[in-house]
Parts: structure tokens; C-alpha cells; sequence
């Protein structure tokens, strides 16, 4: 192979560059900072870290679903095409063909007024032209790959006789029943008990082929269905990794800190105060930090401190 020749193989599926958010005045603070994440087919990746920490704006920033109000910069490269840059009916002819979205709290995005089979078949009448029947056949099969159970019966139900961790395997179904090569899945366990958890767990393993992203502050569930992970904290991805490395060997200190924190870890939380920034320059979780020291009063930069492992943190530079 020639210098002029690319492996297509080697290049990301969807390849996201300094993806920054804001919402309202132009000197807003921004909610998600100078994001970067390479996503290769097959990947199965979690996207951990609290509440505000910038997990689902990153998903909606790069299908454009933010509201208007909201200031976008950087690049979300998708087969060679910045998503971003792309006008609303070639950006309609992508989502549920070839990215697929399932949102937070998608036991209540189900129609109520639709039978959960047509719901699931649906992505094959729009973007294949499937007959409602044949589309409805199939929907009937993606329910049985997810175990659902009685599912020619279940198919001509309605929502609202589903359990929570039926709704959310139906929309995991409905998902990928058009052959989205890569999925987006926002916070699929929130509201769940623990069995509907589980459920919703296996349902993820099933998808041995598909690649998704799945955006959580479960970090037992992230551990549990994905082979790589991308820590956030406070508008910025801190750490990235192999999955069974980074709970291995944290090297982050927030990473360090919440999954000593972990129950099964006897709740090991070590950090000095339980502050919240505000947002300013500096390592935003310095005030929290065991570790910190003057430098961390300067933002630090992503650093590959070994192959497939990037930390946001001044002890590596």
C-alpha cells in the first residue's frame, strides 16, 4: 500500500473533534468543552460521570437535536461527513437509518397511541419502504431477539401494558431494526429496579454487532456492557480507556474517587470536599482533589500517557 492510500478499516466510524456546547449569551459558560472521541466499528463504549457533567449534550450535539439556543463548535465526522455541517433532511435520512437514537427515559418516547410493533417496524417503512405487514414481521422478530416473550401478542399491544424494562428493550429494538451502524442510547437503566436493570443489561450484550455509544452514571452497567470507557467530569472527558483497565487502574483522580466510592468497594470516598466548581479555569475537580497541587490552578490538557489511554490530569504531563 502506497503512501496516497487509506485503509478504510483503520479510520473511525464517526470521529467527534472538539466538540464544544453553550446555551444562550455568547460568553455563556460552556457545558461541554473541547470533547474528543474516536469511535471504531464494533466499539462498544460508556460514557460515565454525573449529572451535568456534559454526557448527554455530547450525544444531542452531534445529531444536531439541541434547541436552537444552543452554540455548537467543533467537528462530528460520520463516514467522512461533519454531521454537524449537514442541512435537516440529509441529517433526517441518517438518524434511524445509519445512527439510531434511543433518549433518556425512552419508556415514555414509545407513542402511547401506537401498538409497540408497528412502533419498532416503523424505521423500515421510512427509510426502506416496508410494507406495514412485512415491517410489523420483522418487529415481531426483534422482539423475540430481546426476550419480550409472547411476542406476536406483544407486538399489537400498546405501551402502557409494557413493564419499564420492556419499553426500553422495544426501543433498543426499534433502535437497530433499520441496520443503524451506530447507536446512541442515553441513559437506558434510569428509573429501573434492579431485575428491569438487568434485563436492559442483557439486552445491550445482545448486540454482539452493532456499535453504540451508551451514555450513563450507572458504573456497574457501564462495566458490564462495554469495552471502552470515557469518564466526564464537569464539561470535560477526564480519562479515557479500555474498560477493564480503567476500573483496574484508575488514573484520574475523580476516576480514582468514584470508583472507590463504589458499594462493592466499601463506599472508599476520599476526596476533601464534596464542592461543586464554578466555572472557571484550572482542573475543575482540584477543589476536590487529594492530589492537587499549584499547577492545577491552569486547565490541563488530554495526554496519551499509553496506547488506547488518554487523562485529562497535570500528574501525567
Amino acid at each position: 500500500m502506497n503512501n496516497t492510500e487509506i485503509n478504510l478499516a483503520e479510520l473511525p466510524l464517526l470521529k467527534i473533534e472538539n466538540l464544544s456546547v453553550s446555551f444562550g449569551a455568547k460568553n455563556a459558560p460552556q457545558v461541554l468543552q473541547d470533547f474528543n472521541l474516536d469511535i471504531f466499528e464494533g466499539d462498544k463504549i460508556a460514557v460515565i460521570g454525573e449529572t451535568g457533567s456534559g454526557k448527554s449534550v455530547m450525544l444531542l450535539a452531534v445529531l444536531k437535536l439541541l434547541p436552537k439556543n444552543a452554540t455548537v463548535q467543533g467537528s462530528a465526522f460520520f463516514k467522512n461527513r461533519n454531521l454537524l455541517n449537514l442541512d435537516r433532511r440529509t441529517l433526517n435520512s441518517i438518524r434511524g437509518k445509519e445512527i439510531s437514537y434511543i433518549p433518556q427515559g425512552s419508556g415514555n418516547s414509545l407513542n402511547p397511541l401506537l401498538k409497540v410493533g408497528y412502533q419498532v417496524g416503523e424505521p423500515l417503512i421510512i427509510h426502506y419502504g416496508y410494507s406495514k405487514k412485512n415491517a410489523e414481521a420483522e418487529a415481531v422478530n426483534l422482539l423475540h431477539k430481546f426476550n419480550l416473550g409472547n411476542e406476536k401478542e406483544r407486538a399489537v399491544q400498546y405501551p402502557h401494558t409494557y413493564s419499564g424494562g420492556m419499553k426500553q428493550r422495544a426501543m433498543i429494538a426499534m433502535g437497530i431494526s433499520a441496520g443503524a451502524h451506530l447507536i446512541f442510547a442515553d441513559e437506558p437503566t434510569k428509573g429501573l429496579d434492579s431485575r428491569r436493570l438487568k434485563m436492559v443489561e442483557q439486552a445491550f450484550k445482545l448486540l454482539k454487532e452493532e456499535t453504540y455509544v451508551c451514555v450513563t452514571h450507572d458504573l456497574n452497567f457501564a462495566k458490564n456492557i462495554s469495552k471502552k470507557l470515557c469518564v466526564m467530569h464537569s464539561s470535560y472527558s477526564v480519562e479515557i480507556g479500555l474498560t477493564e483497565e480503567v476500573f483496574a487502574k484508575p488514573y484520574h483522580p475523580y476516576t480514582e474517587d468514584i470508583i472507590r466510592a463504589m458499594p462493592e468497594n466499601g463506599l472508599q470516598y476520599k476526596a476533601k470536599s464534596m464542592y461543586r466548581p464554578v466555572y472557571e479555569t484550572g482542573c475543575r475537580y482540584a477543589p476536590n482533589c487529594e492530589y492537587a497541587f499549584e499547577k492545577c490552578k491552569q486547565t490541563p490538557p488530554m495526554i496519551d500517557i499509553e496506547k488506547n489511554r488518554k487523562v485529562r490530569c497535570w500528574k501525567y504531563a
